[in-house]
């Protein structure tokens, strides 16, 4: 890993307070705590974004964002979910995965123009770098945020 890999870092929600925290990429192994709360910030999984958190995980993050965007009564997203559950995983540090509730965070979908579930989204510096609506096998979750982290 190299220097700047060390010192990337990213803005996420906790997922017990909602506080948002700045966490130290290149320091996982630590096991990141909540500033507010001290309970702590898992980023081997997706995390939840909302409406209030969406533009500052988005934009104040230094490596790609992967957005889920779902809804709990979607079936293509309950097959997506174990795929993205073993994506967040495998590339923990190195992508940031994150899961939009639709039904719940209307005003994001909106602006995004969800039009279908899931779809995905892959965010560099809160701009939209890569998007596919449907189920994607791991391979094709792989290309399509390798692909947008080059762009």
């Amino acid at each position: 890993m190299s220097v700047t890999e060390l010192h990337k870092k990213a803005t996420v929600a906790c997922p017990f307070c909602s506080t948002l925290n700045r966490v130290d990429l290149g320091r996982l192994g630590d096991r990141p705590r909540c500033g507010e709360c001290k309970r702590p910030i898992l980023l081997d999984r997706p995390i939840a974004v909302t409406d209030a958190t969406f533009e500052r995980v988005t934009t104040d993050t230094d490596v790609s964002v992967v957005m889920d965007c779902y809804a709990d009564w979607c079936g293509p997203c309950k097959i997506m979910a174990p795929i993205l559950d073993a994506f967040a995983h495998d590339r923990a540090g190195e992508v940031l995965v994150t899961k939009l509730d639709t039904d719940r965070n209307q005003a994001t979908a909106q602006r995004l123009d969800i039009r279908a579930i899931p779809t995905l989204i892959v965010f560099r510096k809160g701009r939209a770098v890569g998007r596919q609506a449907g189920v994607l096998s791991r391979p094709q979750l792989d290309a399509l945020v390798d692909a947008a982290s080059r762009a």
